[in-house]
């Protein structure tokens, strides 16, 4: 079964950048919908944003990510990424990508058959 690894987490400055990675390994992700969840101690895990494995379908984002953070993928090899800008002290958190072999990806945390462990994302100044 796939394994992900998570990559890219640190220290930014609110306003700051940074590009998470998340690497398939014991599989190809090429017939996998990719997804970024993002969770805080307390907190249910939050959907982030998702990309479907088929070509010609659009990602989808939540609405508090919308315009800053972008999803994409380069199945060649095997790594899907999200592009986060414009970060916000609320973006803080575990950042968790996931798979499932699915043409769309959803936003509920069940739909999801394999995780990452997660990245850490701290925004402080």
């Amino acid at each position: 079964q796939v394994q992900l690894v998570e990559s890219g987490g640190g220290l930014v400055q609110p306003g700051g950048s940074l590009r998470l990675s998340c690497a398939a390994s014991h599989g190809s992700i090429s017939t996998y919908s990719v997804g970024w969840f993002r969770q805080v101690p307390g907190k249910e895990r939050e959907f982030v944003a998702g990309i479907p494995w088929r070509s010609g379908l659009n990602p989808g984002y939540a609405d508090s990510v919308k315009g800053r953070f972008t999803i994409s993928r380069n199945n060649a090899n095997e790594t899907a990424y999200l592009q986060m800008n414009s970060l916000k002290p609320e973006d803080a958190a575990l950042y968790i990508c996931a798979a499932k072999q699915s043409p769309r990806p959803m936003t509920w945390a069940s739909f999801w058959d394999y995780w990452g462990q997660g990245t850490q994302v701290t925004i402080s100044s």
